[in-house]
């Protein structure tokens, strides 16, 4: 079985967060840094060299026999949006969803251009219910 490549490290949220070239993104995701860390009480730390993740819970896939550690939420500022990682999926959270702003989604990630497409408050509630879901399930 193959290492994972996503792994907590020591790397500074900080120092990763200034490299990141657009000053709207930058602002946004140390905006984002404040906002997890409201709503999950965790520090952010770095997983792999481009995800800040907020907690940690240890998974077991059903399909293989990988298992692994993962953080419970976190975010990614990445070249094309902001992806913030809403682990347990959507399906619980289409109230929020209705009344986010402008945003798409995949299975478990929530792309955003820049924090002004959304309802602040809205987003904090959508973080804290899949943080608390996520605590719940693998406590």
């Amino acid at each position: 079985m193959s290492e994972l490549k996503t792994t907590v490290t020591n790397a500074s949220v900080d120092d990763f967060i200034n490299t990141v070239a657009d000053e709207t993104k930058k602002r946004d995701s140390f905006a984002l840094i404040k906002l997890f860390t409201k709503v999950t009480n965790e520090k952010p730390k770095m997983w792999g060299s481009s995800i800040v993740g907020f907690g940690q819970y240890h998974y077991k896939s059903d399909r293989s026999k990988q298992e692994g550690d993962w953080p419970l939420t976190g975010f990614s500022p990445r070249k094309q949006s902001l992806t913030l990682y809403i682990m347990p999926g959507f399906d619980k959270y289409t109230d929020l969803l209705r009344k986010l702003g402008k945003y798409k989604t995949s299975k478990g990630c929530l792309y955003i251009n820049r924090l002004s497409d959304v309802d602040p408050a809205v987003l904090e509630s959508l973080i804290g219910k899949s943080f608390a879901d996520m605590k719940q399930k693998y406590s």
